[in-house]
């Protein structure tokens, strides 16, 4: 019998304006979400117990630190789904301003999570969803909205990973510094992604394929 997992996954979405096909397929598969996933994890010998999912939107602090960065709470599936739909169904792409972006900032954001512990099997998993590179990490940091425990650069942020248990899956273009974070850590799973394109070229049972498989 396949042991199930406590599960939590962190959505870093960018919400510009190019990556408005991807927000609204996520709208519109966010109630089948679980179903999916655990579909595709059982293709891969993994069963789900506990789920939990969260979200981290990002735009850019050098664009409008105002609307750079928003984030949800963690929310346990399927009884809270209803609360998670509608926190998907508020996200809006648009604004963004330069291709860069602030990614980074999200994905430390993500890893500062409130991650589920104890004695069952736990899978801690950050899932990074972008059509564009990132700014280095402090553009912005003067912004009273920007992330107070973000690190002072990408080594730190490669070290804090290499400390961490976390697993990550990158649907990004393969430009700085998704190219790198792919290359050089650990448990770390990249779907090349067209940079613009707003994930079009993806199914959403694509990503979720890459999600179970990360697992």
């Amino acid at each position: 019998m396949t042991e199930a997992y406590a599960v939590d996954i962190v959505f870093c979405i960018d919400v510009t304006g190019s990556m408005y096909p991807i927000v609204d397929r996520l709208k519109e598969g966010v109630l089948t979400f679980r179903k999916r996933l655990e579909e595709s994890a059982a293709a891969c010998g993994k069963a789900i117990g506990r789920l939990r999912v969260r979200l981290v939107a990002y735009r850019d602090f050098r664009d409008n630190p105002a609307d750079a960065l928003e984030q949800s709470v963690f929310f346990t599936m399927p009884g809270e789904a209803a609360a998670f739909e509608t926190v998907v169904r508020e996200l809006e792409a648009g604004g963004g301003g330069d291709e860069p972006e602030s990614g980074l900032e999200a994905l430390a954001v993500a890893l500062s999570s409130d991650w589920q512990h104890g004695k069952e099997r736990c899978r801690h998993l950050v899932v990074v969803l972008t059509d564009a590179s990132a700014h280095p990490l402090g553009v912005g940091r003067t912004a009273a909205a920007y992330p107070s425990d973000a690190p002072a650069s990408l080594a730190d942020l490669a070290e804090a990973w290499r400390r961490r248990d976390e697993r990550l899956v990158l649907v990004a273009p393969p430009t700085t510094p998704w190219d790198g974070i792919a290359a050089d850590w650990r448990d770390t799973w990249h779907l090349p992604s067209r940079a613009g394109n707003g994930l079009n070229e993806y199914a959403l049972g694509e990503i979720v394929d890459a999600i179970a498989a990360g697992l």
